[in-house]
Formats: C-alpha cells, structure tokens, sequence
C-alpha cells in the first residue's frame, strides 16, 4: 500500500480550501484518508498554513511520499528541515537539543519573515486608501471651485445684462434729440 501526503479540496466554487491529509494513493481525491496533518487556505493573502508538523514528520519517515503542493508546504512550515535534522542526529552530527535549538531558529526567522510580509501588505494597503482619499479631496476642491467659478461668472453676466439694458435706455435718451439735430441741420 502506497500512502501519499496530499491535498483534500473543500471550500465552494472559485474558493478553494484545503485539508492536508495522509491518504492510500488508490483511494479518491476527496474520499477516505488515513489522517488529517492540518489545512490550507490560499485565498487568504499570505496563505493561511496550519500543520502538525511532528505527525507530518513521523509520516515521512514512515515512507509516505508528498505530491508537489504538499512537499511545498511542508517545506514551508520546516517539516522537511525537521526530517533533514533529525537525520543528523540519527548520524551524530549533533545531539536532539541542538537539532531543536536549529529548528526553533529557523521558525522564528520564519515567522518574522511572514510577519514582516503581513505589515508590508498593511501598510501598502493604507497607502493606497490615503491616496484614494487625497485624490478625492482634489477631486472634491476642483469641484467647489468649479461651483464658485460659475456662481462668479452668472453674476458677471446677469450684471452685465442688468448694466446693459440700463445704458441702453440712457443711450437712446441721448440719441433721440440729437437725431433731431440731424434731421434739422439736413433741412
């Protein structure tokens, strides 16, 4: 009996989740499995990881062998680096404490590297609403100066139609007696 370390697919249509689960190779993607080792959630932005990575270990020391995805992800949870120093300890290279001590190292860089990745996406993510929010307060402020600017301009032109009309009827007051002068200095 073959037994794989694969990915169990749930979630709805176009959201994939996923159980990492021990499973015989013969048996259906989704059907029987041996055990559940943890879950993965790529939506989520960076990938949502949780593992059991003892059990993870003791499978690949049993035979079990990992498709693609799953030796990805145990690589990146440290199941893999866990093996390769329990293998040194099995040569002498080092003793268990020293083997955890590397692997604990390991982890936490690891987890302030994710860490580090989580504040970027924060902070990239803030940048963006405040640029949004700027370019809407220039958005907002060329608008109110556009209202005041044509506000200023139909009072410009109703005091220019108010104006006219006004020098109009003194203009015609003046012409009249001196078309009369015209008129007379012709005859």
């Amino acid at each position: 009996m073959s037994v794989k370390i694969r990915l169990q697919r749930h979630g709805k249509k176009g959201k994939p989740f996923f159980h990492i689960v021990v499973a015989d190779s013969r048996a259906r993607r989704d059907g029987r499995f041996i055990e559940k080792l943890g879950t993965y959630n790529p939506i989520t932005n960076p990938a949502t990881i949780e593992l059991n990575v003892d059990s993870a270990v003791q499978w690949l020391n049993n035979g079990a062998q990992p498709t693609d995805t799953a030796r990805a992800i145990l690589s990146y949870k440290g199941a893999l680096y866990k093996k390769h120093l329990q293998g040194g300890v099995a040569k002498g290279a080092f003793d268990e404490a020293e083997a955890e001590k590397r692997f604990n190292a390991w982890v936490d860089a690891k987890d302030a590297k994710v860490q580090g990745k989580v504040e970027g996406l924060a902070t990239a993510k803030a940048d963006a609403k405040k640029a949004a929010l700027d370019a809407e307060v220039k958005v907002n402020e060329a608008r109110i100066a556009a209202a005041a600017q044509a506000e200023a301009d139909a009072k410009a032109a109703e005091e220019a139609a108010n104006a006219p009309a006004e020098e109009v009827a003194e203009a015609t007051e003046g012409e009249a007696p001196a078309a009369e002068t015209e008129e007379n200095t012709e005859a």
